[in-house]
């Protein structure tokens, strides 16, 4: 019996063996995965950092665009309150000539009979006009050239005392 309690007690001995064998073996595998997972968590640490850097370079970025945006947004409200003016201003200037046009049409059809009456009489004195200067020519053709015989005579004495 004693046999049967040493031989137990070896069993004993050899299973505490193997359990603490394969323990270990345990612990240094589960000590490797440990190990490279803060290997895996440090590097997601870094590329978080650098994600974060670049999310807060981006967001500056969009925010400098956000304000640029609302500039010129507001820029570019007063150019078109400025062209609504201009488009005013030319639909108010239409309406005026529009007016000024049937006030003008409106007058000449009224005095229609007295601006062909102003023609004629215009015609008229024309006609009598042209006959006055037709009359008037020959006379004057002849004095214009006796006046230019005297003024080249003197210019032709003046000539030749200058020489």
């Amino acid at each position: 019996m004693i046999l049967i309690l040493y031989l137990s007690a070896a069993v004993v001995a050899i299973a505490i063996f193997y359990l603490v064998v394969s323990v270990s073996k345990t612990l240094r595998s589960v000590q490797q995965t440990l190990t490279s997972v803060a290997g895996t968590l440090d590097g997601l640490e870094k590329q978080m950092t650098g994600i974060t850097t670049e999310t807060t370079a981006l967001l500056h970025k969009t925010n400098l665009l956000a304000e640029d945006i609302q500039r010129k947004s507001e820029a570019l409200n007063t150019v078109v309150d400025s062209v609504k003016g201009v488009g005013d201003s030319i639909h108010d200037l239409n309406k005026s000539l529009k007016n000024v046009s049937t006030s003008v049409s409106q007058k000449v059809e009224e005095n229609k009979e007295t601006v062909a009456q102003v023609v004629q009489w215009s015609n008229v004195a024309m006609d009598v006009w042209e006959r006055l200067k037709a009359r008037r020519k020959p006379v004057q053709q002849s004095t214009v050239d006796s006046t230019a015989t005297q003024l080249a005579k003197p210019s032709q004495k003046r000539s030749r005392s200058y020489s």
